[in-house]
Order: structure tokens, then C-alpha cells, then sequence
């Protein structure tokens, strides 16, 4: 009996409820063993498709409103949010828990729902810890009469951690190694007072106890260079060391490839075959070849590492690389998924030496369209590794990289025309181009901070991303009918987002023209006296309202080069789900991609490993070795590393920022107005790419009263008015390094003097 046929059985019970010895005797007599029964139990209670609400009693998560499970979110001040697995019928948002107990930020728990409001919210309490999130915390060290604690980096985590004396100095005493940075000499707990550490946690928080802890490692004092970065990769437990076992194997790979290897391998060395990446990259997944065929179409060959031909299933290396999930990209570091002798060598296609490829060779006619595909493993010999910048100064006419790569130039000019058909196509069929600018970290010679910019994006960066985008699609579809797979899905927008969205562009006169929205906010507007809503907003709320990736798309086209472009298409993004992977295909919304998956960087994705190895599977005519329940499982694994990956990433960026703004107190800035809350005026600086808060008490010359209806801030005397899209000049008062907070102050332009006369 498979997973999904035990968890139907289980929804078809009365009241969608069993005990564990029931099942063991009704199912035990259809022949399945009690041991598959635990196994089967234990994997849909950890997906969350089955609630464990009392030891041995089991409920469907999809039929079940008394309880669910999920990951709590803790607020600093005690209280915290359930974040469930699943959507529960009647409940608009997170799960309210007004108090954690021993429970800590980010552990997965078990609630039970108390209450359920007309209006979709719920309440609830703890009633078990599922999973811990934190084994080990980051936190600075500190020495009171009380004892010796550790006070977790983490606000959200709100327990102290004692260190039992004995338990403050590691065995080695070994000091994370860092560039420019000395080991610290540690005698005692005395020599800690101050310094940041990471701790194991042995006993967790119970009935009023405190949490107890050893230190394992030392990072450093605050102020130290690289100890942001540390805390960071701790703080979010991101797998940084690779394992005595990884090292040894991958050392064992040979770095040259063997006639053996070569054996069975379509031979594309003869062509002149390119890598496009960053200045800054180290290691290269893809490499492109584009020719024009007789007939007029197009020939495009998109080579992909074959990093499935080294890293074998169940092998240690694949055994880190699942538990990684991805790289890593730090400023000034990456904590990469493969071992340097595979990320940037054997694997890594590099310029003019031989790489194995796992290849997807297209034929594509002037519409876009594929008129043929194949799928087949290769040995290229990358000619150039090519720059998005100097690809983009030669197809911009630049005399330098048109002399220096005369021999590839017809080349990079059929893939720009190739790239612009792909564009259009997707154009044609919805997808929507959001060109956001990402902040670049700019440093100087000694590794500092020197400042933030918009990080450039140009022609050359949207030829690979046409080129990887119709690879990608090939073998999704390739794959969705030759069984099990993993796609990459990006459902439709909730449609109460969707209207939340549309009061906001209304201020600005836009619209996603979804049809006719309520003037009134979702959930406080329309309803009937007994509370219950009207069928209007019924429908909406259970996705009746229409709309496409075209209303996306016409309304991005509308916004660019207008003042109010970075903020309504920020908006905008904010009303999409995230995407994720998955083996249920629900398409791509955003592409308007009936299928799609990732291929294209097996070097630091794992669901781009796992797709070369079902492709080669295929290619060879035999079963993958993994199940619908593994992808399953892979998936969701996947997914969640990913957040994980760009939660610490974003949260290293705007600590960067926040460091270096601490220089810029007391100077006065060019700004937008982003928000306008309750709280005051969340502004984004013009030059630098830094978001702050001008706090509504601090707005000069009158008394402010936030406005929700339309979103503005008012001066009760004056009326004047402060809203989204408003640019104003503030001065930066006050730097929280801690919370990584800005806080500014309107800046009024002088009045001029009365001349006397």
C-alpha cells in the first residue's frame, strides 16, 4: 500500500480519524506489515498530511479543523503565529498563539485551533512539540552574578542558554578559521565575556527551566571582519563544513576525463561553444551554441554539466548535497552545495578543457516555437568564458570585444536575434518580466563595505535567461510523460492579495482590470448583519475571481520607466505565491509555462541533480529508482533549503547595509516613499538602495493619524498628506546594527526669507 492510497483510507473513515491498532488490524490482514505501517505513518505525519493529535490516533490534515501542525514564528514579546502545513477551511492566515511555553522560534508544533472569528481568524494553543528547529543557537556570551549564559543573536528565540561551568571553552578551543583574523587565546569564561559563540543545545526549555548549553565554537568579537557572515550561516544552520567522508571522495574523483568516459558521447568539441556568468563566478553549469539551419530556423544546444555522471545516489557527496539543497551566495563568500574539486573543476566547464554535459539540442522555427528536441549526453570544449559585460559592450558596438572575439561575433549576434524571439513568444503566451533591480555590494581593496548600488542587468543577461528557460521547458515536458518527476510550480495568486494589490494601484490610477474589486478591504466590508459575507466576496475568497498572467503582464508594461514603477512592481510580486517544487504539475504562472522544471544548474541545485538523473533515465531506457514519495519528499526538502538559503542572504545584505550606514549618520538623503503605516513612513534612499523608517512622531509641525482606507498619513491641522510614490529628503538619525533598522527624520526645505522693503 503506497502513501497516497493509506492517507485516502484514512480520509475515508468517519471523521477522517484511526487509531494506530486499528489500522494494524484492517490493514494487517490485506498483508501490510506493521513496521511499513510505522513507516508510512511517521512520513505523511512529517509531510503534515497526517495529524498526530494524541499518541497512536491519527486524523487527515485535509478534513481536520481542531488541529494542525506547522512551524511556529515567534514574536519577541511572547507571542507567536502557527504558520500551518496546509490550509484549514474558515481560516484566513496565520494560526493566532498568545503563549509559546518551552516552545522555541522556528520549532514545528502541534496546535489545537480554540477558536475560529467570522472573519477568519483563529486562536490557538501548543499542545506538543513536533520538531525542534534549533540544536545549535549563535549568540554573544556573557558573564552575570547570576552565571554564565548565552543570549541567542535571534530575538525571536527569546530563552537564554546557560553554560554550566566546564561547558564555556570547546575541547579544541578551536577558532573558526577567517581571513585577517587571528585565533583568540581562551583561558577561561572570563575571556568570552562579550564574544560571540555558537552552543549546543543539551536540555531545551521545560516547565520554567532554563535551556542549557555548551559552547562548540568560537566566532569572534562583534566588530570582528567575516563575524557577520558566521553568525548568519549559524543563525539559519546552514551546512558550511563538508564531512571528512565528502572530502576524501572528492578528492578521489580524477580530473581528467578516461576514453571510457567518452564512451557512448555525442562529441561536440569541434564547435565553438560558450560560457556566459558574472564577473565574480567561479563555477560554470551551462555553455550555449546557436547556428542557423537550412531551413532557416534555429539550432540552439544548451550544455549542461553532468554533474549526475560523479555524484551517484546514496554516495556521500549526494548525501550532502540533499541536505544543502543549494548554494549558498554570500557578498563576499558562498557556501557552495559541491565540494570545490567538483564546483569549480571536474564539473565546472571551464574554458579549453574537456566537461561531460548532459545536453538539450532544440530546433526552434521564427516563432518561438520547438519544432524538434533531443536529449543527449556530451563532451564539449568551451572556447571562451565570456562576461555579461563584455558580451553586452560587443553586441553595443564596443570596438575592443569585437576585435578581441572577431571569430565569435556573427555567433553572439544570431543568439541576440534567437533570444529575441524566444522573448517574444513568451510576450505572446502571458509570462511576466518583473526587472527588478537586485543591491550590489560593492567593496574596496582591504574587504570593507564601500557602499550599495542596483546590480546591472543588460542584453546579455537576458539571452542566457531565454536560452536556460527553453531548456528548462524541454525536459519538463520530456519527462512529464515519462513518469514521476519534479517540476518547478507557481500557482495563481490569492485573490485577496490580489485586491489588496488594487486598492494600492488605485491611489496611482492602475489596475490589474481583474473586474470589479470592492472599494473596501477583503474581510471588513459587504457583510450581512449576522456577520456571514456576501457571495460576492465568497467567490472571490475561493479563487472566483479571474485573472491571468496577461493582467500581470499589461500592467508591468504600463509601469516602466514611471516614478511609481519600483514600488508597484514590488507590490505586484508581493500578491504572487513563492515558487516551489513539486511533484504535482500546476504550472508556472509567472512564465505561463504549462510545464516547466530546473536543469540548467545541477552545480548548486539539488532538484536540478535529481532532474539530470531522471533525464538519464530516460535516455537509458531504464526505471530512475525513485519513487513518487522520494520526489516527494525531495521536493519539499528542496523547497524548504531554498527559503532557508534566501532568508540568510537577504538578512546578510541588509546587515551589510546597516553597518555601512553607520558611517552616514547625521547626512541627509534623497528619498521615495514606499509605505505608509500606522508606524510612519517607510522611505528606500535613492542612491543607495538602503530602506529606513521616519517614524509618524517624529513628522514635523503638526500631529499625524495614519489613514487605513487611503493608505496615507494626515496632519490633523494642516491635512497634509504623505502616501506612496511621495519623494521627500530625510536625514538618518539613528542605526539599530542589532535589528538591522534605520531610523530618519523628514528633512523641510528652508522658506525663503521676507525681504524687508
Amino acid at each position: 500500500m503506497t502513501d497516497r492510497e493509506l492517507l485516502a483510507h484514512i480520509e475515508g473513515l468517519p471523521h477522517a480519524r484511526a487509531g494506530f491498532k486499528h489500522l494494524t488490524r484492517e490493514l494487517g490482514s490485506r498483508g501490510l506489515a506493521r513496521s511499513d505501517l510505522e513507516l508510512a505513518l511517521a512520513r505523511l505525519t512529517r509531510r503534515g498530511e497526517l495529524i498526530e493529535y494524541r499518541t497512536g490516533q491519527f486524523a487527515a490534515a485535509s478534513r481536520c479543523r481542531d488541529y494542525a501542525a506547522g512551524r511556529l514564528s515567534l514574536h519577541r514579546d511572547g507571542y507567536g503565529f502557527l504558520i500551518s502545513d496546509r490550509p484549514i477551511e474558515g481560516i484566513q492566515g496565520d494560526i493566532f498563539l498568545r503563549e509559546a511555553g518551552k516552545a522555541m522560534h522556528g520549532d514545528r508544533v502541534l496546535a489545537r485551533i480554540a477558536r475560529i472569528e467570522p472573519g477568519g481568524r483563529a486562536d490557538g494553543e501548543i499542545l506538543k512539540i513536533l520538531k525542534r528547529a534549533h540544536s545549535t543557537v549563535v549568540g554573544e556570551f556573557r558573564v552575570t552574578r547570576r552565571g554564565q549564559f548565552v543570549v541567542p543573536h535571534d530575538e525571536r528565540i527569546r530563552h537564554w542558554i546557560e553554560i554550566p561551568e566546564g561547558l564555556e571553552v570547546p575541547e579544541t578551543s578551536a577558532q573558526v578559521d577567517r581571513i585577517g583574523v587571528e585565533r583568540m587565546a581562551v583561558s577561561g569564561p572570563q575571556d568570552l565575556d562579550g564574544v560571540i559563540v555558537n552552543v549546543e543545545v543539551l536540555e531545551f526549555p521545560d516547565n520554567g527551566e532554563r535551556a542549557v548549553g555548551r559552547v562548540i565554537e568560537i566566532l569572534g568579537r562583534p566588530g570582528d571582519f567575516g563575524v557577520d557572515v558566521e553568525i548568519v550561516i549559524r543563525k539559519h544552520h546552514l551546512p558550511h563544513r563538508f564531512p571528512p567522508e565528502v572530502i576524501e571522495q572528492a578528492e578521489r574523483i580524477l580530473t581528467a576525463i578516461t576514453a571510457k568516459e567518452l564512451e557512448g558521447r555525442r562529441d561536440f568539441r569541434g564547435l565553438d561553444i560558450v560560457t556566459i556568468d558574472g564577473e565574480t563566478a567561479r563555477d560554470f553549469d551551462d555553455a550555449v551554441w546557436v547556428d542557423r539551419l537550412e531551413s532557416g530556423n534555429y539550432a540552439l544546444h544548451v550544455h549542461i554539466a553532468d554533474v549526475s555522471h560523479y555524484v551517484r545516489p546514496g554516495s556521500p557527496i549526494d548525501q550532502e548535497a540533499r541536505l544543502r539543497g543549494t548554494s549558498v551566495y554570500f557578498p563576499d563568500r558562498a557556501v557552495p552545495m559541491l565540494p570545490f574539486e567538483l564546483s569549480t573543476n571536474i564539473c565546472s566547464l571551464n574554458p579549453q578543457v574537456d566537461r561531460l554535459v548532459l545536453s538539450a539540442l532544440l530546433e526552434i522555427d521564427h516563432r518561438g516555437e520547438v519544432v524538434s528536441q533531443e536529449f543527449t549526453r556530451g563532451v564539449i570544449r568551451s572556447v571562451e568564458r565570456m562576461t555579461y559585460t563584455t558580451v553586452h559592450l560587443l553586441l553595443e558596438g564596443d570596438a575592443g570585444p569585437r576585435e578581441r572575439y572577431r571569430p565569435l561575433v556573427e555567433r553572439f549576434e544570431l543568439m541576440r536575434e534567437l533570444s529575441g524571439i524566444l522573448n517574444r513568444k513568451r510576450v505572446r503566451r502571458g509570462s511576466i518580466d518583473f526587472d527588478l533591480p537586485e543591491p550590489l555590494i560593492e567593496f574596496d581593496e582591504w574587504g570593507a563595505m564601500a557602499g550599495v548600488t542596483r546590480s546591472p542587468r543588460n542584453v546579455a543577461h537576458r539571452l542566457i535567461e531565454e536560452f536556460m528557460l527553453a531548456a528548462n521547458e524541454a525536459v519538463a515536458s520530456r519527462l512529464e510523460s515519462a513518469g514521476p518527476s519534479v517540476f518547478r510550480i507557481h500557482e495563481l495568486p490569492d485573490p485577496k492579495r490580489v485586491m489588496e494589490f488594487e486598492e494600492a494601484a488605485r491611489q496611482f490610477g492602475y489596475s490589474l482590470g481583474v473586474g470589479a474589486i470592492p472599494v473596501r478591504r477583503f474581510g471588513f466590508s459587504d457583510k450581512r448583519r449576522d456577520g456571514s459575507k456576501t457571495r460576492k466576496e465568497i467567490e472571490l475568497a475561493d479563487g472566483g475571481l479571474r485573472i491571468s498572467s496577461h493582467h500581470y503582464q499589461k500592467l508591468v508594461a504600463k509601469l516602466e520607466g514611471k516614478p511609481e514603477e519600483r514600488i508597484l512592481s514590488y507590490l505586484l510580486l508581493r500578491s504572487l505565491k513563492q515558487a516551489r517544487y513539486s511533484t504535482e504539475n500546476a504550472g508556472h504562472f509567472a512564465l505561463a509555462a504549462a510545464t516547466y522544471t530546473h536543469f540548467t544548474s545541477p552545480i548548486r541545485r539539488y532538484p536540478d541533480l535529481i532532474v539530470h538523473r531522471l533525464l538519464g533515465a530516460w535516455l537509458d531506457r531504464r526505471p530512475a529508482g525513485l519513487s513518487q514519495t522520494d520526489l516527494h519528499d525531495i521536493a519539499e526538502d528542496c523547497s524548504r533549503n531554498e527559503r532557508r538559503a534566501a532568508d540568510a542572504e537577504r538578512e546578510l545584505v541588509e546587515w551589510k547595509k546597516a553597518k555601512f550606514m553607520e558611517q552616514r549618520v547625521g547626512e541627509i538623503f534623497d528619498a521615495l516613499i514606499i509605505s505608509a503605516t500606522r508606524f510612519g513612513l517607510f522611505v528606500e534612499l535613492t542612491d543607495l538602495f538602503v530602506e529606513g523608517l521616519v517614524p509618524i512622531d517624529l513628522l514635523p509641525g503638526d500631529r499625524y493619524t495614519y489613514h487605513e482606507t487611503a493608505r496615507k498619513i494626515i496632519g490633523a491641522r494642516s491635512r497634509r498628506e504623505f502616501s506612496i510614490g511621495d519623494r521627500v529628503r530625510v536625514c538618518l538619525d539613528r542605526v539599530d546594527s542589532t535589528e538591522r533598522k534605520l531610523q530618519f527624520s523628514l528633512v523641510e526645505p528652508e522658506r525663503p526669507r521676507r525681504r524687508n522693503k
